[in-house]
């Protein structure tokens, strides 16, 4: 379990380690609607979706926690299956990108939220490194909102490279990107160049 304080105002440091999201749903889904403007509406929907993912045997989930235990940031992901909805979304547009073969032996990271008070001070980094290092997968693949943001920042700077963009889901108001990277994530000051990417080519 790792402990992180940071820079920046004084706050509460952190522990980041393994949780039971689904006992803890619903303080995650509060973090998520602070971190990612959700109304009462969008929370119960994906309250039924969070829970529906859990129950994935191979579901993993990270949470970070404040010395009285509460909860300010989460990850959870699980192995890519085809046959799951975010993925029959993405695979036509991974597909015009020849990226498609990204949906297999992958691990997805489903959620990942930090509250804007704990922000910029490793958190979510620590959160989405310790995650993927203990899968077997040989990459993981994202969706992100397809905005210069500092969360595609974040991912950009462990190694994550867009595999197609203008990603539309059912539902959405904006358009995501699809990002993939291989595994083990990239460290601080290691493999920092992101200009020699390339994806993987499919086997055979």
């Amino acid at each position: 379990m790792a402990a992180l304080s940071g820079g920046g105002p004084p706050v509460p440091s952190v522990r980041i380690g393994p949780i039971d999201l689904a006992a803890r749903v619903d303080e995650a889904l509060a973090v998520q609607a602070v971190a990612f403007g959700l109304g009462p509406e969008e929370i119960e929907v994906r309250r039924h979706i969070v829970l529906r993912h859990l129950d994935h045997p191979c579901a993993r989930a990270l949470g970070a926690t404040t010395a009285d235990e509460r909860l300010v940031g989460f990850v959870y992901g699980m192995p890519n299956e085809r046959g799951q909805w975010w993925s029959t979304v993405v695979e036509p547009y991974l597909r015009a990108t020849g990226s498609v073969h990204w949906l297999d032996d992958s691990f997805v990271i489903t959620e990942l939220h930090v509250l804007p008070l704990f922000q910029n001070r490793g958190i979510g980094r620590t959160l989405i490194t310790t995650i993927t290092d203990a899968v077997d997968q040989p990459r993981s693949i994202l969706s992100a909102i397809d905005t210069d943001s500092p969360a595609r920042g974040l991912y950009r700077s462990l190694g994550y490279q867009d595999l197609a963009r203008q990603v539309l889901f059912p539902s959405a108001p904006m358009p995501y990107a699809v990002m993939g990277a291989p595994l083990p994530l990239r460290r601080r000051g290691r493999d920092s160049e992101t200009t020699d990417f390339r994806p993987p080519a499919p086997p055979g």
